[in-house]
């Protein structure tokens, strides 16, 4: 919405400012020294000028993605334009000749102001203005960054979290992570290529979510060149003085040897899943044989792997079981079970 006031303030600055200089006569005291091309085709220059300083706009509108703090923007904006457009006027010198020099300075006191202003209001997030004593640094929302991982991203558990609205800390997604799942949305695999793409669909969700801020983060990859991901992903952590969200048990562990606080959605889900208990009773659908002889798979609704012994045969079907043991880490749990049959 401020960028929309902007860019209309502009072209009615703009609009003005072109009138003023093709109608020298409706402004008291301003010397009337047009170039005779202008002067004889006021219409075509009105449009002509008009369209030139507007073409900022139209690259401003095509780049995407950027931000800052208003006040801080506009103040700096334009102080920076102006001296740009100072400097550019003191180096055109003794090229422009009049009668152009005037059309020189009103457009480039037009057009660097804005630019300047238009980056910085977009583009907050990388904005870092330091002075003696003072410093200016990104205003992040809610505690330290959080950077999120491809098995965080195409697990998907992690656009449910942030719909709880649990999670105050910005999101960052690395451009090696993006990059690692678009490729395996690009897989031969389908198997692979479902979970990619529904690693991608799960990071446009998050990003319309009014929740929580999410940023792709562009990196150096020079000099994250020769690391795998999971070493990338606790270097760029430990840049941004933040911490990592996974359900990939290593890259927990590495995090963790190294000092970076880390929340795996595993842990999350395990804390606040329902308890099973030996004894308890579960109806569970066999999907495939075990990896033991004679037992069943099943799962839960919130995906707990369920092993049924003496239930391979029974692929298809409901069963009635009883737990016996349940295997609970990072990793996952496991429930195991026998038909109530069986363990009568």
């Amino acid at each position: 919405m401020l960028l929309v006031i902007l860019r209309v303030a502009y072209l009615l600055v703009c609009v003005g400012a072109v009138l003023a200089y093709i109608n020298p006569e409706d402004i008291p005291g301003a010397a009337p020294s047009l170039p005779s091309i202008v002067s004889e085709n006021k219409l075509w220059a009105f449009f002509i000028l008009l369209f030139l300083t507007q073409v900022v706009t139209i690259f401003d509108m095509l780049i995407r993605k950027k931000r800052i703090e208003v006040i801080s923007a506009i103040y700096f904006g334009i102080l920076v334009g102006v001296l740009l457009a100072f400097l550019m006027n003191q180096a055109l010198t003794p090229i422009v000749k009049p009668p152009y020099t005037n059309m020189a300075v009103m457009v480039s006191l037009l057009i660097f102001p804005y630019i300047c202003v238009s980056l910085l209001l977009q583009t907050k997030d990388d904005f870092r203005f330091v002075i003696p004593y003072v410093e200016f640094a990104r205003d992040l929302k809610g505690g330290r960054p959080l950077v999120v991982d491809s098995s965080s991203l195409i697990d998907g558990r992690i656009a449910d979290v942030v719909e709880t609205q649990i999670l105050e800390s910005q999101l960052i997604v690395p451009d090696f992570v993006l990059a690692e799942v678009q490729d395996i949305a690009d897989s031969n695999d389908k198997n692979r290529r479902i979970r990619g793409r529904r690693g991608l669909e799960v990071l446009a969700t998050m990003q319309k979510s009014p929740h929580t801020d999410v940023r792709v983060h562009e990196t150096n990859r020079n000099e994250f060149r020769s690391m795998a991901v999971d070493h990338k992903i606790v270097e760029l952590a430990k840049q941004l003085r933040g911490g990592v969200i996974t359900n990939d048990f290593n890259l927990n562990k590495v995090a963790s040897v190294q000092g970076i606080s880390v929340i795996n959605l595993n842990d999350v889900a395990t804390a606040l899943r329902p308890r099973f208990i030996p004894g308890e009773r579960l109806r569970i659908k066999i999907i495939k044989e075990g990896e033991g002889p004679g037992q069943g798979v099943g799962y839960l609704d919130d995906g707990t792997m369920v092993v049924c012994e003496g239930a391979a045969t029974r692929i298809g079907a409901e069963v009635d079981s009883i737990v016996s043991s349940v295997l609970q880490s990072s990793a996952g749990r496991m429930i195991f079970a026998k038909p109530v049959h069986s363990a009568s």
